[in-house]
């Protein structure tokens, strides 16, 4: 990595490339960012588009070589946003090893991450925002591996908030409503279902990529200097019901 790079605020987004991961590398690169965005999929990686200012780089975080080999090029990291994460439809993850696979993708691939960033953290005074989910406060009849994966995401935040706060990194986590992906596609075309969802969503519409992003930029931000530990919600109301 050259020097210039070093000097800017290098922020890593796992699963950069889709979805909300794709929505915050944009936005933190509009802002001046230089901005890593790591997918799994080498097709996926093939297809993005990258603006100035992001890179691409094929990561797996189930996989601790691929973890080590990416982190070996950051020796300074100002941010670490944890998106890359899995969800399996039709009950698929009552199979005891569908739902091991997506905890390890969303709750143990997290923490994978979160170890091996911390000396690149510790070295620029970065910080970490993690992906939870409104699941995360709600049992699901459909995704259990989901729900349990990202509940574990928000108790690991916190835990390693208090873990690592003294020693100047920051935890904090964002928990997505209903954000339009291609992830939640299946769902938002389900006129009856999403008709549903919207009734109880006081603001009345689909979230979008951009309204994580904001969220993260200011965790990842001076302005949240004193914020650790926290999970956000960013779901137009739908706790509040």
């Amino acid at each position: 990595m050259s020097e210039h790079v070093v000097s800017e605020r290098v922020v890593l987004v796992t699963g950069g490339t889709r979805g909300i991961g794709e929505g915050v590398a944009r936005r933190l690169a509009s802002t001046g960012h230089r901005v890593i965005a790591a997918s799994h999929s080498e097709a996926e990686l093939s297809t993005f588009r990258p603006q100035s200012d992001i890179e691409t780089k094929l990561l797996d975080v189930t996989n601790q070589d691929s973890v080590a080999k990416l982190l070996a090029g950051i020796p300074r990291l100002s941010g670490l946003v944890n998106c890359a994460g899995i969800l399996q439809r039709g009950g698929a993850e009552f199979d005891i090893d569908r739902f091991r696979q997506t905890v390890e993708v969303n709750l143990v691939g997290t923490m994978r991450m979160c170890l091996a960033a911390k000396a690149a953290l510790l070295d620029a005074g970065g910080s970490i925002v993690n992906t939870a989910s409104m699941l995360a406060f709600f049992g699901s009849a459909f995704v259990p591996g989901y729900s349990a994966s990202k509940g574990g995401v928000a108790q690991l935040t916190k835990s390693l908030a208090a873990a690592w706060g003294a020693e100047g990194i920051r935890v904090n986590a964002v928990a997505p409503g209903w954000i339009e992906t291609e992830m939640t596609r299946p769902l938002a075309e389900d006129e009856a279902r999403s008709a549903a969802l919207m009734v109880r969503t006081p603001m009345g519409r689909w979230g979008n990529p951009g309204d994580i992003a904001g969220v993260v930029e200011f965790l990842l931000s001076e302005q949240a200097r004193f914020v650790t530990g926290s999970i956000i919600p960013v779901d137009g109301g739908y706790l509040c019901v």
